[in-house]
């Protein structure tokens, strides 16, 4: 674990560790206008944060015109919760205020340290994934409440592995703090790899 200082949360103490905000073929000013903003939400929780700013221009940035900011926070048992987000591609969908992307992406990372968990929640179905591939072993892992990416997911689990996992709410307490949180339990099917040779 790093040294980086510990945040106040609902939840845990979090230590920030290092953001990245990026941008391709616009001004480097809005480097500034992100991290400010971002700031602005996260240093009402720890003094100093780091994020850092890469910006490319010329024929090495590619051709369209962009920005994002990628935000993550590593709890102090060591599970590290993320947050990213990137502004419209030219052309589609309303634009996106730097100011508005770094605060929304700040917001978007306070809300998974709250929701907890062992994964975030863009994650989730990763580590579902995982364990029903797993060994024929029992299998456990804590989450924040299920997005509903992650419910579509269990379903496509279920019809392509017939695989179905426990699930146990786990309301918030003394000892588990934030949102709700569900232990997900499955027995793994034990894939391996066919084309493997056997020595």
């Amino acid at each position: 674990m790093t040294d980086f200082p510990l945040v106040w949360s609902p939840s845990r103490r979090i230590p920030l560790t290092p953001g990245c905000r990026y941008s391709v073929r616009v001004s480097p000013q809005m480097a500034n206008r992100i991290v400010d903003s971002a700031r602005s939400i996260l240093n009402k929780f720890i003094p100093d944060i780091y994020i850092y700013t890469d910006h490319m221009k010329g024929v090495n940035s590619g051709k369209s015109p962009g920005f994002g900011l990628s935000l993550v926070a590593e709890t102090t048992n060591g599970t590290f919760l993320s947050a990213e987000l990137a502004s419209n591609p030219q052309g589609q969908g309303a634009a996106v205020l730097p100011e508005d992307l770094g605060r929304n992406c700040a917001k978007l990372l306070l809300e998974e340290i709250y929701r907890g968990g062992c994964v975030d929640s863009t994650n989730q179905s990763l580590a579902l994934l995982l364990m029903t591939l797993g060994q024929q072993d029992v299998s456990k892992v804590l989450l924040g409440p299920l997005s509903p990416y992650t419910i579509e997911f269990l379903r496509h689990l279920k019809s392509f592995f017939q695989i179905m996992f426990k699930i146990e709410t786990k309301p918030c307490g003394e000892e588990l703090k934030g949102g709700d949180k569900v232990l997900m339990t499955c027995v793994g099917i034990g894939f391996s790899n066919l084309s493997k040779t056997l020595k």
